[in-house]
């Protein structure tokens, strides 16, 4: 059989009106505002309307550090949703939206592949239902009107040398990285120095991501402080009386976007912010919403465990109130490999030694996952070259530490691919096995978090950070943010902050370049190593492949 591409079989998918996919969960055709036939938001109405049901099951699935030979947890994430609902379960998916930046680099849409995908994948990958653009406008509003103030006579004292509200842009492009704004004569303004960001890295972002309704976002834009006073006094959002606009700017991204698996299955697809420069999960109004409708929420969070498992359940857990019942750790045998010091170009061939060697990585991510007081279990993704002994050498490898470890083929069959998983799926869901806790406390200062999540969950033996940075922790704490947690900035390729560290290091530092209070989404970024908040295109970007052909599709997307 020829093989297909993942745009391929999404395009031939037998999709069906939006209505019949919202009538799976009990949501009314007039409470699904359509984008078209196949995609819809869900209205605040219904949202309110579910708000005292009990919950469903919550199942978050993860992953080793990435490689470049591929995981798989989107895939496998659209995959279990699918099998759960194959066996019977009522599931709904919830995943993050799909930034351009990566679609136009090197990193690719975030839809799924093969036979375990969202649709419309086209959609999805591009301007979807328009979130991103909103969150874009609104962020860069607030912007212009800073600069609007100190230019009509700032009022507020602001000190122009201490704003700190970036721009920002949903396109990876290093040369804004770093830039002089309002050249060109007292017309434009006084030139200062500033930046831009990429869109899934904004407060805003994070803000839309955490927020529980329009009053609740209204009130973290508000809390954003933007810039500083030269007594060093913070300078609000709601001072530049920017929020009330914002929120109109964001009225309709907050709505969750409800769409459909291959096989049918309902999926909000809703926020996006990035797992190695932001929190790395979809918003939790889409996952309490869907926790009161379903009886499975499957849901992902970004890159490895270390990163987006760790902010899920520190961060979006934390403030969401909710408690995951299952974990799902996924794992791929050519990702053992090349952590076990095979090259990608010899990946092929069989390499059961590289294989245990590897799977240090995975073990390193289980203990972690464990540390939350949840049961995991761990999902080969299968890829056609895995022989039955490198299968063998992960499933005892993770044996031996306590969980099971699973064979998935829903790339290649779907749902009926991945059933073995589902039915394990259910039985720690149901277990009761579950006590879930996160790492540190609320009370603990902002400098021991920092140390607790680099030495309990990278493994490292100290945390870099000059006394700028430490005065800097301990003056917001004096200004009442002590108890906020704590998000870390960090290259996904690795558990230090080296991205060609591969495996299970230890004996490693983790150097604190910047921090930056995001007081409105509640928590402070923690920017380590040489990890950018605006990522660059590669040598040859995937935006030289994407194109139209002679029908009028798009070819290139991946």
């Amino acid at each position: 059989m020829a093989f297909r591409t993942d745009i391929e079989i999404a395009r031939d998918a037998k999709k069906k009106p939006i209505q019949e996919i919202g009538a799976k969960l009990g949501i009314p055709s007039d409470d699904l505002l359509p984008y078209g036939h196949d995609k819809a938001k869900l209205s605040q109405a219904f949202i309110d309307s579910v708000k005292d049901k009990p919950n469903g099951k919550l199942v978050l699935v993860t992953a080793i550090n990435p490689t470049p030979a591929g995981e798989g947890k989107t895939t496998t994430t659209v995959g279990l949703g699918d099998g759960l609902n194959r066996i019977g379960k009522k599931a709904c998916i919830c995943i993050r939206e799909a930034s351009l930046g990566p679609n136009f680099g090197m990193k690719g849409g975030a839809a799924g592949g093969g036979h375990a995908q969202v649709v419309p994948m086209e959609d999805m990958n591009l301007h979807f239902t328009g979130d991103f653009h909103a969150i874009t406008s609104a962020h860069n509003l607030l912007s212009a009107m800073i600069d609007n103030h100190i230019y009509w006579g700032n009022e507020l004292d602001i000190d122009d040398r201490r704003v700190v509200w970036r721009r920002v842009l949903d396109m990876n492009d290093r040369a804004l990285r770093d830039i002089v704004t309002s050249l060109g004569g007292v017309a434009n303004g006084s030139p200062r120095q500033t930046g831009f960001d990429i869109t899934v890295a904004s407060e805003v972002m994070a803000i839309l991501c955490l927020a529980t309704s329009l009053s609740d976002l209204q009130r973290r834009l508000g809390d954003m402080i933007v810039a500083y006073r030269r007594d060093k006094s913070p300078v609000y959002c709601r001072d530049i009386k920017a929020d009330g606009a914002m929120t109109v700017l964001l009225k309709d991204a907050m709505q969750p976007n409800l769409v459909q698996t291959l096989e049918n299955n309902p999926a909000f697809v809703h926020g996006g912010p990035f797992a190695n420069i932001a929190h790395g999960c979809n918003s939790v109004i889409a996952t309490t919403t869907a926790l009161k409708i379903a009886d499975y929420v499957v849901t992902e969070a970004g890159f490895g465990a270390d990163l987006g498992a760790e902010k899920f359940m520190n961060i979006k857990c934390r403030k969401a109130g909710l408690a995951p019942d299952a974990v799902v750790l996924v794992a791929t045998v050519r990702a053992m490999k090349m952590n076990g010091g095979v090259a990608k170009a010899d990946l092929g061939a069989e390499n059961v030694e590289a294989v245990k060697k590897g799977c240090a990585n995975l073990g390193r991510h289980i203990e972690n996952v464990k540390s939350f007081g949840v049961p995991v279990v761990v999902g080969i993704n299968h890829f056609a070259g895995d022989t039955e002994a490198e299968i063998e050498a992960v499933k005892a490898y993770v044996a031996g530490q306590g969980s099971e470890a699973v064979l998935c083929k829903h790339w290649a069959d779907g749902s009926a691919g991945i059933e073995d998983l589902a039915h394990k799926v259910v039985q720690l869901a149901e277990s009761g096995k579950a006590q879930f806790a996160p790492l540190y406390p609320d009370e603990m200062s902002l400098f021991e978090k920092i140390e607790t999540i680099a030495k309990r969950i990278y493994r490292a033996d100290e945390v870099l950070a000059d006394k700028k940075i430490r005065d800097q922790l301990k003056a917001w704490e004096e200004a009442g943010y002590g108890n906020l947690p704590v998000c870390m900035a960090k290259t996904q390729y690795s558990f230090t902050t080296d991205p060609n560290r591969r495996g299970a290091p230890t004996g490693h530092s983790v150097p604190v370049r910047e921090v930056r209070l995001s007081a409105g989404a509640g928590f402070v970024v923690v920017i380590c190593g040489e990890i950018m908040t605006m990522p660059g295109l590669p040598r040859v970007p995937s935006a030289e492949n994407i194109r139209l052909n002679d029908a009028g599709q798009i070819e290139g997307l991946f």
